[in-house]
């Protein structure tokens, strides 16, 4: 890291921070169909290895059920059972409803497990000494595509619920003056695309940013031990990045799990808003 110029190894943090946080290169090259890139990147690996973790843990951990009539959990599946449990009662139920919850709830726990698997592995150090290591959950490719799960899910919920046409009339409160239709029908069309894209940017957003602020406080040892000595960042490194890094990547678990739940508690709140238009 000691380049000998404070601008080269500011310069140099600076490409090593972006790297970390982009989906730069390509780790197989595969052809462009239909105008998508197929190319396999790091951020496509980790979301594969985010499925795989999410497909495991919920395989064993409802073992139990598949097998026993009546089962009793114990340990981990208990555990899974009571996070499944409080998803259910404080966040599908009081919005969608007891009557769709058993429509609608599968797919709110999906993305609340699949988006907390996503934050945590990006916070293991182990993922950047191999290829494809990063947050997926940092990348607004992906967070879009999750917020798009929920913008159909609510057009979809919407649909099932009242008919389509049914639906977007809804979506109109009765009874106004006419002239506030002008005001209220292109309001209503924004809000439809403003909800999922809120969810696109509070997710990437939240993982980018923790990522760049640890990234970017660890950076100090090598910025005062260049412009300094190795010893004064030594110092810097021991009393100011390790401990304040410490403590946003403990913050960054609890963002993880925060933000796990918002994009689960909105996707609820949004789907239930379909279902019911004027509760």
């Amino acid at each position: 890291m000691n380049t000998g110029k404070h601008g080269n190894i500011i310069d140099e943090i600076g490409q090593i921070i972006v790297h970390h946080v982009s989906n730069s290169g390509k780790l197989v090259e595969l052809p462009t169909l239909f105008g998508i890139d197929f190319s396999i990147s790091k951020h496509v690996i980790m979301l594969w290895v985010s499925a795989v973790v999410v497909f495991v843990v919920i395989y064993f951990a409802t073992a139990r059920y598949r097998k026993e009539q009546y089962p009793v959990p114990k340990g981990f599946a208990n555990a899974f059972e009571s996070v499944v449990e409080y998803l259910r009662s404080h966040v599908v139920l009081p919005n969608i409803g007891k009557e769709d919850s058993k429509l609608w709830g599968p797919v709110v726990f999906t993305l609340f497990f699949f988006i907390l698997t996503a934050n945590l592995l990006g916070l293991v150090p182990l993922f950047d000494l191999i290829p494809g290591g990063s947050t997926p959950t940092g990348n607004f490719n992906v967070t879009a595509a999750l917020a798009t799960i929920t913008f159909f899910s609510i057009i979809i919920a919407g649909s099932i619920k009242h008919g389509f046409f049914g639906h977007w009339k809804g979506m109109i409160h009765p009874g106004l003056p006419i002239p506030v239709y002008f005001i209220l029908i292109p309001i209503e069309i924004v809000g439809m695309f403003v909800k999922p894209f809120a969810l696109t940017m509070r997710l990437a957003a939240n993982m980018t940013g923790g990522h760049i602020a640890i990234l970017s406080i660890m950076s100090f040892i090598f910025v005062f031990g260049e412009m300094f000595s190795p010893t004064i960042g030594v110092i810097v490194g021991s009393f100011v990045s390790v401990p304040l890094g410490v403590g946003i990547y403990a913050l960054e678990i609890i963002v993880a799990f925060i933000q796990a739940f918002v994009f689960a508690l909105l996707t609820s709140i949004f789907v239930g808003m379909a279902i019911h238009p004027h509760h």
